[in-house]
């Protein structure tokens, strides 16, 4: 995943710390990103608007 894809205000899919082993996902509207490098294997980590903070799998599209 590219961290200049992700901007907030997008809403996206992200998998949270404790379902990595399921991989759950919940979806919402990003506040802020919260990894620093321009790319990132396992996802970009994203804190949502609702203070759930996780690993961006999917934007998902309007």
């Amino acid at each position: 995943m590219i961290r200049a894809s992700i901007k907030p205000g997008m809403t996206v899919e992200v998998v949270k710390k404790e379902d990595q082993r399921t991989g759950k996902r919940t979806q919402g509207i990003v506040q802020k990103l919260l990894t620093n490098s321009p790319n990132h294997t396992r996802g970009i980590k994203v804190r949502l608007t609702d203070g759930t903070v996780g690993r961006v799998q999917a934007i998902v599209q309007p």
